[in-house]
């Protein structure tokens, strides 16, 4: 992809209930919990919540902290400021969504970033900074995030501005739809059809490419897309499988067609000005990979909504 941005799932069919639980949730990234605070900004509504198990709190517990951290280095830095900036989004279900009622994210990325925390500070102490595909460059460049985790896939031309770690997952763009739509089972059959994705992503490009006559709306959030196909306002939801299958857990009116059509590797965005972060940041994910810790975060996470065994995690660079 990408550009994630996300998702919420639950009243969009209703926009005064919408605006409802969104105000619920921007009242809670007001409150921070557990070393985490919520994000400013964004809506997002309980449905589809993954709410960290108790194993999941538990790997995160039993992370060791790194021992050899480099006096100087920019994990010695962070560990000295006791906080991990992670930019990141609160409404991509199944990543990094936010439960209203505990002013939380929980999913695959959120639980990826405390393991990151817990390994340079000692404990999962993150301050999520609410990104989008537009901003997540100018954050890292700006310094203003020390890492982003946020289903942001490596491609050469964001290398040129950023640096990645990983990287650490792939997935692959898919199709959503509303449950009962004919004549559509692939990229191809979009040709004529109205399509929904994420500006600032990559799946455009693709889209055209395959069909070429496909009306393409773009909007910014994945949240704006999932509303779009729910209101008719679209025929079709084009983005990676993972964030897909989110919304089709909180949304049962919606499902994602089977098959991916592209290669997806998502990387740890990073300050293109600290090779050092990235070697450490590699390091990390190595080991927790080899130590199993990547497959349990997965199974527990994406693996609730997306089928099959778990995947070999891609091949650290």
């Amino acid at each position: 992809m990408k550009a994630t941005a996300s998702l919420p799932h639950t009243a969009r069919h209703r926009a005064l209930a919408a605006g409802a639980l969104a105000v619920i949730a921007l009242a809670a990234t007001a409150c921070s919990s557990s070393g985490t605070s919520a994000v400013p900004g964004g809506g997002g509504t309980k449905s589809a919540v993954v709410s960290h198990s108790d194993s999941v709190a538990a790997l995160i517990a039993a992370e060791q902290p790194a021992t050899d951290i480099k006096p100087e280095s920019t994990a010695a830095k962070i560990k000295a400021r006791g906080t991990l900036r992670v930019g990141g989004t609160q409404t991509a279900a199944l990543f990094s969504l936010l439960d209203p009622t505990t002013g939380k994210v929980a999913g695959f990325d959120a639980a990826m970033s405390q393991l990151l925390a817990k390994y340079i500070i000692g404990r999962p102490s993150t301050r999520l900074v609410n990104v989008t595909a537009q901003t997540r460059e100018s954050l890292l460049k700006s310094h203003q995030v020390d890492t982003v985790f946020a289903t942001y896939t490596i491609t050469p031309e964001r290398t040129k501005q950023v640096a990645f770690a990983g990287p650490y997952y792939q997935d692959g763009l898919a199709i959503e739809v509303r449950k009962g739509t004919a004549g559509i089972s692939s990229l191809a059959d979009l040709n004529g059809k109205t399509v929904v994705t994420e500006s600032g992503s990559t799946v455009p490009t693709a889209i055209k490419k395959a069909a070429p006559k496909a009306k393409i709306q773009l909007f910014d959030t994945n949240t704006e897309c999932t509303q779009a196909l729910s209101q008719h306002r679209a025929d079709a939801y084009v983005l990676d499988q993972g964030i897909l299958a989110g919304n089709a857990a909180g949304n049962k009116d919606l499902q994602v067609l089977a098959g991916t059509f592209t290669k997806e590797p998502y990387g740890i965005g990073l300050p293109l000005d600290q090779p050092d972060f990235r070697e450490f940041v590699n390091t990390w994910l190595r080991k927790v990979e080899a130590n199993g810790t990547w497959a349990k975060v997965w199974k527990a996470t994406v693996g609730t909504e997306v089928p099959g065994a778990v995947p070999t995690p891609p091949a650290v660079g």
